[in-house]
């Protein structure tokens, strides 16, 4: 099966496209301060090599706006400026050459500030995210809805993008997220129904360790498989690094995106015969910064190891005392099982090699 992934208009942010035809594009946000230059930087190389296309860096002091022009130069990838509450910020940020803004026209307030911004991004081709969510949804709204409903985040997003178009400004994207998964699956399915604006989407505020991984997979896995979601963020509490690492292997379980290493591993039974736990870590570990698209199985018997696994380019079935080495289902040789993570290594990294 192929993901039917909704039609969007594209935009360029610093050369790298979004919607339309191309590939849904991973971006992360720094945890540093962005006016500490070399941890900032440091940072963001970090999350290039992970794979990360697009990066956030937060703007709430005069310091990191007077950064942003350094971070910008030395960037590997377009950066965006995180920007609330101050208009101004998003101006002198734009002079600083950052390739988009992203603003929360919500707590702005000003409509008359929001269109400065507009027209400054339309003269300097910057893009702009319009950023809705469920912490600062407009008063009306509030008002007319109750809380904040996945019609009330609709309305607001689709409220500033009309306002956008009518002042003639067409190079955005919009985000609608809220920490409630189903909320925030309906509010983006009522946007998308409705214009041709491309979506970034994502699970706001979806935790720590397992169970933000868990929201998010969950939230943003199934606005994929409706063909919702032209850029993604995984947010997750900790070392941003891990969200872009989680982003490729959501795309990857949808056939999005493929890139790295993915492990695929049998659940326990009675007739393992190791500790597969501790097999699949190691081999996890010493493949760990692999780019190349590749599926490895490692199976807990031989019963239907290969069998069960014969998509994967690289295997193991193991059995009692020894391991059998396969290769897209197809039997290659047996191996004892001291010697089977090195003999399987060796395999992979003579075909990296060729």
């Amino acid at each position: 099966m192929v993901i039917q992934r909704r039609k969007t208009r594209e935009i360029d942010l610093g050369g790298v496209k979004i919607g339309g035809s191309n590939p849904v594009v991973v971006q992360s946000m720094t945890s540093t301060k962005t006016r500490e230059l070399e941890k900032t930087l440091e940072q963001i190389n970090s999350l290039y090599r992970a794979g990360c296309e697009i990066v956030r860096v937060a703007v709430p002091g005069e310091e990191d706006v007077e950064a942003l022009e350094e971070i910008v130069k030395k960037s590997p990838m377009p950066v965006i400026a995180d920007i609330h509450f101050r208009p101004d910020f998003a101006l002198k940020s734009m002079e600083r050459r950052a390739h988009g803004i992203r603003i929360n026209p919500g707590n702005i307030g000003d409509e008359g500030k929001v269109r400065e911004i507009v027209e400054e991004a339309r003269r300097r081709r910057v893009v702009i995210r319009i950023g809705v969510n469920s912490g600062s949804l407009e008063k009306d709204l509030l008002e007319k809805y109750g809380s904040p409903t996945a019609q009330a985040l609709a309305e607001s997003a689709l409220r500033w993008s009309e306002k956008f178009e009518k002042w003639g400004y067409t190079n955005f994207k919009v985000s609608i997220k809220g920490s409630d998964v189903l909320t925030c699956v309906e509010a983006n399915k009522i946007f998308a129904q409705q214009t041709d604006i491309p979506l970034h989407i994502g699970i706001t505020e979806a935790g720590f360790g397992e169970s933000g991984v868990i929201k998010s997979s969950v939230g943003i896995g199934i606005l994929l498989y409706l063909g919702i979601g032209d850029t993604l963020r995984v947010s997750l509490t900790g070392n941003p690094v891990e969200e872009v690492e989680v982003a490729y292997q959501i795309l990857g379980s949808l056939g999005l995106r493929k890139r790295g290493v993915e492990i695929i591993s049998c659940p326990t039974c009675g007739r393992i015969e190791v500790d597969l736990p501790k097999v699949v870590k190691e081999v996890k570990e010493k493949l760990k910064g692999v780019e190349k698209p590749l599926k490895v199985a490692i199976m807990g018997c031989v019963v239907n190891g290969p069998g069960e696994a014969k998509e994967a380019d690289w295997g193991l079935a193991c059995g009692k005392g020894r391991a059998v080495l396969f290769k897209k289902g197809k039997v290659v040789k047996t191996v004892r099982e001291e010697e089977m993570v090195k003999a399987l290594l060796e395999e992979i990294e003579r075909e990296l090699k060729d």
